[in-house]
């Protein structure tokens, strides 16, 4: 694997880690200065992700300035199609996992998306981290450099799967393994029959996108309807 990607590998992580000591200081920073203490939370992310994907992407500017002729990537129309295309199918295996979850008595709802969804609340611009600035660093480090590197020594269905299970460990949510997984090999084939590291990103942003709207402005009358699925899967749990 490049140098470079190694970098951006470590660059990721201390993203990740930086909160451990950023967070407190800022904390301390904002008691001191009586600034209200919820918004720094979502003021670090902002913060941090933004520094990350700068140094990632400087990393990687050579790169993007290289036209590889010996990959054939996909034509620029057939790409968009992949990308638009690739939304609904990231959606529907979404869905699909989440019925999966259902059916084996996993609790619906995500705690992550919760969080998420107060953080926004707390400050509305922290939605460029959940809808631009994370989806393009999880592409270009799952995808692009994981599932790259695995995919030149293995197979699609193996290197996507050991991938997108690192993914999904990465969201801090095991129980919902499966449905996260779904989606990083919805994007891990993106990638593949494209070769354009922009169509996941593109499928990755939208699709977050309007879960994060949505979400928001059907907030209590999603809730109602976990509550009832939860009443029917427990009433049919009760027979079995």
């Amino acid at each position: 694997m490049k140098k470079e990607y190694w970098w951006i590998i470590i660059v990721y992580i201390a993203m990740q880690l930086s909160s451990l000591v950023g967070l407190p200081l800022l904390l301390f920073g904002f008691k001191y200065a009586g600034i209200n203490q919820k918004l720094a939370v979502p003021i670090w992310l902002i913060v941090s992700f933004s520094i990350a994907l700068i140094i990632i992407l400087v990393l990687l500017r050579k790169e993007f300035n290289t036209k590889r002729l010996e990959e054939r990537n996909s034509s620029f129309g057939s790409s968009i199609a992949w990308a638009i295309f690739g939304v609904f199918l990231a959606l529907f295996a979404q869905y699909i996992a989440a019925i999966i979850e259902s059916l084996l008595g996993i609790k619906m709802g995500s705690e992550n998306t919760k969080d998420i969804l107060t953080i926004i609340d707390t400050l509305p611009l922290a939605i460029l981290v959940t809808s631009i600035f994370g989806p393009i660093l999880e592409e270009i480090v799952f995808r692009k450099i994981i599932f790259g590197a695995l995919y030149k020594r293995f197979n699609f269905f193996i290197s996507a799967i050991i991938s997108s299970v690192v993914f999904a460990l990465a969201h801090m949510e095991p129980v919902h393994i499966l449905l996260y997984s779904a989606m990083g090999l919805t994007f891990a084939f993106l990638y593949v029959i494209t070769k354009r590291i922009w169509v996941p990103i593109f499928a990755h942003v939208t699709m977050n996108t309007m879960v994060v709207l949505v979400q928001s402005v059907y907030k209590d009358d999603i809730e109602r309807l976990q509550r009832e699925a939860e009443a029917v899967q427990n009433f049919i749990g009760g027979f079995l």
